[in-house]
């Protein structure tokens, strides 16, 4: 009798290979809830009632630092957390004053976009002390906890926003966290907070582009720390009512809105989960770039590729990823993962040292991100464009009624993909030129195929999201009119569905 054929390895065996070959997480699996299979979980959660109480409306900016509001603004222990542990905010109020802590979870909610998970009352604030200068010109605060709060355990993983509100005055601003868990799902949403952190400059002109000199550096010797308040986004777009968000509300929300209003199988982690937790990312049949995600560590690359190799369907709905290779360090009490370190790029230093000198100092040059997205990132980097039809044979296109030539407006910007790498299946689904106020680029989105009948799609553009959906709280970035992306389209609807159809159905 002959042998019975191979099986396709399922998830759970790329599980066991993972543990074997010691691709173990660092943070232990959280028993119970937040371990179970539940593909309605995000459904059930969404029915609960929405408000949109959770949108700040009055803040204040320091005209002196231009970024932060010294009036009310805080931090958190963590950048995501499991049901079970436990975080503490460290806020400030100066002056002095009674603040409110209420926190909320992001989804779609009747449309509201967030719902009110506990309101933590009023405390006593006081002025907590600016962190000094370090070495790399670190600001890591070390604040007093005006709050700890051990998560339950029916908190659905999600982004959650601890909105505070000074009483002496009514000023706010956010707290941003992610709670996550190790159930298997449909998807893995990484939020890009990498970059948030390399680009808020609070206190003032802190970022990984502030070297003391220039105000728009990209050399090595600066480190960021996540133990500080997220100030006011400092690029592209003026929004100071997502003060203390980082950019998930300007590029990353639009995402997870549209998925949750559709009831898809979600669940949510940080960059440090991926640099931290490889052996998480098997337990999704689909893992999420999403946005801005420009900045990750080797061990986040080598982490991503492996999932690859197991089976996992990846798409960067994002761009600019994968650009800039840093250092991950733990905080100064050791807490794992807290500061960031610009040490280099992926792929080579080529013509992108034409617009940025400073890079010339970087010593340390990761593989080609073309390699793991499918394009890279290419001079001039930034300006827009209409996404272009490029293949409308492929089965990303099945029911939008795209042809060869049809564009979708303003999508792209403003940063891009381009320069397909030689992969398995490479198809070029979308290319165009882009525009900037001085000179033009050329972008790529790529669809090619895995090693076990899954796919790795790029978008090429870091406002994909805009053209899903525009929830309550999002400000659409307008930085150059022909580069302004326009809004929810029924086409990038249909592409993303057809993409997220096809991840559920492996596994």
């Amino acid at each position: 009798m002959a042998s019975p054929p191979p099986r396709d390895p399922t998830r759970r065996d790329a599980l066991r290979l993972a543990a074997a070959s010691g691709l173990s997480s660092v943070w232990p699996p959280a028993a119970g809830r937040g371990s179970r299979r539940d593909p309605d979980r995000i459904r059930a959660e969404n029915e609960h009632p929405g408000t949109r109480d959770w949108i700040i409306s009055q803040v204040r900016i320091d005209p002196e630092t231009r970024y932060r509001c010294p009036w009310i603004e805080g931090y958190a222990s963590r950048t995501s957390v499991r049901p079970g542990q436990t975080i503490t905010f460290h806020v400030s109020t100066r002056p002095p004053s009674p603040f409110t802590a209420d926190i909320y979870r992001l989804g779609y909610y009747q449309g509201h976009g967030g719902r009110l998970m506990l309101a933590l009352g009023a405390a006593a604030g006081q002025p907590q002390p600016d962190p000094p200068l370090g070495p790399k010109r670190l600001r890591e605060c070390q604040w007093e906890p005006s709050h700890r709060l051990t998560i339950p355990d029916d908190w659905v993983s999600g982004v959650y926003l601890v909105k505070l509100t000074a009483e002496r005055d009514g000023l706010q601003s956010y707290i941003i966290f992610i709670v996550r868990d190790d159930r298997e799902a449909d998807f893995l949403f990484q939020c890009s907070d990498h970059t948030w952190n390399a680009y808020n400059r609070w206190p003032s002109q802190f970022s990984l582009y502030d070297d003391g000199e220039k105000t728009w550096y990209w050399g090595p010797e600066v480190q960021v720390s996540f133990d500080r308040p997220y100030g006011k986004y400092c690029q592209i777009v003026d929004a100071p009512l997502s003060l203390g968000s980082g950019e998930f509300l300007l590029w990353e929300f639009p995402l997870a809105y549209w998925m949750e209003q559709n009831g898809r199988d979600v669940t949510y982690i940080s960059n440090t989960d991926t640099h931290l937790d490889p052996a998480g990312l098997l337990r999704a049949k689909g893992f999420l770039s999403v946005g801005h995600d420009e900045y990750w560590s080797l061990a986040m690359y080598e982490n991503l590729q492996g999932a690859i190799a197991a089976g996992v369907n990846v798409a960067f709905l994002s761009g600019n990823a994968l650009c800039g290779l840093v250092d991950v360090h733990d905080a100064q009490d050791g807490r794992p993962a807290r500061v960031v370190e610009r040490v280099g790029l992926f792929g080579p230093l080529d013509d992108c040292a034409e617009g940025f000198p400073e890079m010339k100092r970087l010593t340390r040059f990761g593989p080609s991100e073309a390699l793991l997205i499918g394009a890279r990132n290419k001079y001039p980097v930034t300006g827009g464009g209409d996404w272009i039809c490029q293949a409308p044979d492929h089965w990303l296109f099945a029911g939008t009624g795209m042809k060869q030539g049809d564009a979708i407006a303003g999508l792209v910007g403003w940063e891009w993909h381009a320069e397909p790498a030689d992969l398995p299946g490479m198809t070029v689904v979308a290319s165009g030129t882009t525009h900037n106020n001085s000179v033009a680029g050329h972008y790529d989105a790529t669809i090619y195929d895995g090693p076990k009948g899954n796919v790795v799609f790029n978008a090429s553009t870091i406002w994909w999201a805009d053209g899903l959906s525009e929830p309550p709280g999002y400000v659409r970035p307008n930085i150059y009119q022909h580069t302004r992306p326009r809004g929810p389209d029924r086409r990038v609807q249909r592409i993303t569905a057809n993409l997220l159809d096809r991840f559920a159905d492996r596994g």
